[in-house]
């Protein structure tokens, strides 16, 4: 009786690349491959993806639509601590990586793989994404990363494999390296060519999901987004199932020319790196939801909450979501949504998104305490000259000690 060969679960995406992995790991590993596509929302024709795996004798194909698990599980939970990397990044690679790791962990648990494999370079951030995430769902998953061990060293080695194994090679992946492009129902990204040199203005052309704001149209256009509890569940009074909002916000955002970012970053793995996001439903709704926090959140657990989220930011960038300090801030801050529900107003124009108008049942914004006419009495204006000398008596008392000490007092004066 003919022994079974040992399973390999890949992400496959049915480009070059994962391509050439998946019959370099029939070749080395004489092993059964299979193959798992994550249907993101990248608007790309999955059929073909299928067609490619069976032609390199995969027997085993799964391609899964997640755009729903996608938004529900990762995308509104990052959402709900406003999250940003370095000031501008909305994390749309970044947060897609976990949720492919974990079904591949689940795939190869039932299908009793030895490992799963990823098409991630050795100079990039995902392979972090992807392998962290397996040692947390599953210690004893082995990952098989090609481009760190095969010897394939260039795009025309690469080619070259592709050839000598008649694996179909697209017109456009011949010659120059393309752009490296990235794309799932939250952003599309763009790296590479010539976008590797931050003085060349990037060229309009890359630019997929959104258009150019000066050709936006003139009229703004006005959105109103409700919220429960933190998360964004209608828009303009329909209420949409989490992908069905991002799809709307997306169209949207797209059609004003939002959510365009050129960034260069710093990568977990030490180099800087410059790349084109397009994220025009993720920057709605970030400006919608610090609306509606404006009203419903307390001003220190608001300001918590800002304090919080570069790091909640930098552990999702370094492929940390399955790690129990991201669980441990997510606690805190789902714990800080309670209340934040009601309607935020927006304007879309050329490029931005302003909030024009916010509302809630539960806000804590009190007109009586805020406005310039007579009040309710609530608020005693008297009360103010006590808090003032209580907050400047240290400053009154490190006033006192420079004066004493002279002008100029040390190198950098009297601090």
């Amino acid at each position: 009786m003919t022994k079974a060969k040992e399973k390999i679960v890949l992400s496959y995406s049915g480009g070059l690349d994962t391509s050439v992995i998946l019959k370099w790991l029939q070749d080395t590993y004489r092993c059964e491959v299979v193959t798992f596509t994550a249907d993101l929302g990248q608007d790309e024709a999955l059929g073909p993806i299928r067609e490619k795996a069976e032609r390199l004798g995969v027997r085993d194909i799964r391609i899964v639509d997640v755009r729903e698990e996608f938004v529900r599980d990762f995308v509104f939970p990052m959402f709900r601590a406003n999250t940003l990397y370095e000031g501008q990044y909305l994390l749309g690679s970044s947060i897609a990586r976990p949720l492919i790791a974990r079904h591949l962990v689940e795939i190869a648990k039932e299908v009793g793989a030895v490992a799963i494999s990823h098409g991630a370079t050795g100079k990039g951030n995902d392979q972090l994404r992807f392998e962290l995430a397996a040692n947390a769902l599953d210690p004893s998953i082995k990952v098989i990363a090609p481009w760190r061990t095969w010897d394939i060293q260039s795009r025309k080695q690469l080619i070259d494999y592709a050839e000598r194994h008649q694996i179909a090679i697209a017109k456009d992946k011949r010659g120059e390296a393309p752009f490296s492009i990235d794309a799932n129902l939250l952003h599309t990204s763009t790296e590479g060519n010539i976008l590797e040199d931050p003085s060349v203005i990037a060229p309009s052309y890359i630019y997929q999901r959104t258009v150019d704001p000066f050709d936006a149209p003139d009229e703004p256009e006005t959105v109103v987004i409700g919220f429960a509890e933190g998360d964004a569940v209608s828009v303009n009074g329909i209420v949409l199932t989490p992908a069905e909002l991002l799809t709307e916000l997306n169209r949207l955002g797209g059609k004003h020319g939002i959510g365009r970012v050129d960034l260069v970053e710093n990568r977990f793995v030490g180099m800087k790196s410059r790349g084109v996001y397009e994220t025009p439903g993720g920057t709605i709704l970030l400006a919608a939801h610090r609306g509606i926090e404006s009203i419903t959140l307390d001003r220190a657990a608001a300001h918590l909450k800002d304090e919080l989220m570069p790091r909640y930011a930098a552990l999702i960038y370094g492929g940390f979501w399955f790690s129990p300090e991201r669980q441990m801030l997510q606690a805190l801050i789902d714990r800080s949504q309670t209340h934040v529900s009601g309607e935020v107003t927006l304007r879309l124009y050329k490029g931005s998104a302003n909030v024009v108008a916010r509302s809630s049942s539960a806000s804590l914004y009190a007109m009586d305490l805020v406005t310039f006419e007579e009040g309710s009495g609530a608020y005693d204006h008297h009360d103010a000259e006590g808090f003032i000398r209580l907050n400047g008596l240290r400053l009154k008392s490190w006033a006192t000690r420079n004066s004493k000490a002279g002008p100029g007092h040390g190198r950098s004066g009297p601090i």
